[in-house]
């Protein structure tokens, strides 16, 4: 579970930072550092000195150029925030995010992005509308600011207390163990558990899994272009209308068949609208 949960780091400015953002991952075996557009050296000396040993996290970090490249394999990303929004957003304490991670990562396939801004100014707006939800440390309302690797721990700490919460217990250690399963049948047990897990979280076993970051960043633009075509939407007057439909649809975490479903009604749409007769109203 902890090697599909990945830590994005926007626009961090101080190397020092980055290194030891890397510490704090590996003291609690997570591996997977993405960074978009660094405004510091990412394995300068500073960086690999304050990894401290964790600097192999370093050289494997791959660096973007913007949040939806780092994310778009991703089912699930949620953003650290620090201040309250305009519009308001689904909020997960740490706790809550951890207790969450078994179900959003019961599938092999499955990723989540936790998503952490700049020192100075954190996450713009617009970054944190290309999140499912965003994540909240209640720290002393006198004195708020964290540290960006602090930060980071703290998240960290709690993906790895949920991660240890679904580890087996060995209840009877001097039993014999139990015959080795056939691949086949191993990969329907672990179908069988992926199903059972998010029964018990949402109530029903899912036909289709989530869609990804990067099918949704699709669907979001396929339904700006179809409702600016439709004359709904102007973008020189947005009116929020974008942020509070991406609010929609997050909150709604479609499936990948309902993303398909949902930009073929775009699709047509846009055919309906490019053959009507100019005349008709």
């Amino acid at each position: 579970m902890l090697e599909r949960i990945r830590i994005v780091l926007i626009g961090t400015s101080h190397p020092g930072n980055i290194g030891a953002t890397a510490r704090a991952m590996h003291n609690m075996g997570l591996a997977d550092l993405a960074l978009v557009a660094p405004r510091g050296e990412s394995r300068s000396a500073e960086a690999i000195s304050r990894a401290s040993g964790a600097d192999k996290i370093l050289h494997h970090a791959p660096v973007y150029d913007d949040l939806e490249s780092a994310v778009a394999d991703c089912r699930l990303v949620v953003g650290a925030s620090a201040r309250s929004r305009t519009l308001p957003w689904p909020m997960l304490t740490p706790r809550a995010l951890g207790e969450r991670l078994p179900a959003e990562l019961a599938e092999a396939d499955a990723r989540v992005a936790l998503v952490f801004g700049r020192e100075d100014t954190g996450l713009t707006n617009a970054e944190l509308q290309r999140c499912h939800a965003h994540v909240h440390i209640p720290t002393n309302p006198d004195y708020s600011s964290l540290n960006l690797a602090a930060a980071v721990q703290v998240l960290a700490y709690e993906c790895r207390l949920a991660w240890l919460a679904h580890q087996p217990t060995d209840a009877t250690p001097e039993a014999d163990p139990a015959p080795a399963m056939p691949r086949d049948a191993e990969a329907e047990a672990a179908k069988a558990a992926a199903s059972a897990e998010h029964e018990a979280v949402f109530g029903i076993a899912w036909d289709h899994p989530p869609a990804s970051h990067a099918d949704l960043e699709r669907f979001f633009d396929h339904l700006e272009r179809t409702l600016i075509a439709l004359e709904f939407h102007d973008p020189d007057k947005p009116r929020q209308l974008m942020a509070r439909l991406r609010r929609l649809y997050m909150r709604a975490r479609p499936d990948q068949m309902e993303i398909n479903i949902l930009r073929g009604i775009l699709s047509a749409t846009e055919k309906k609208t490019a053959t009507r007769d100019p005349g008709e109203s």
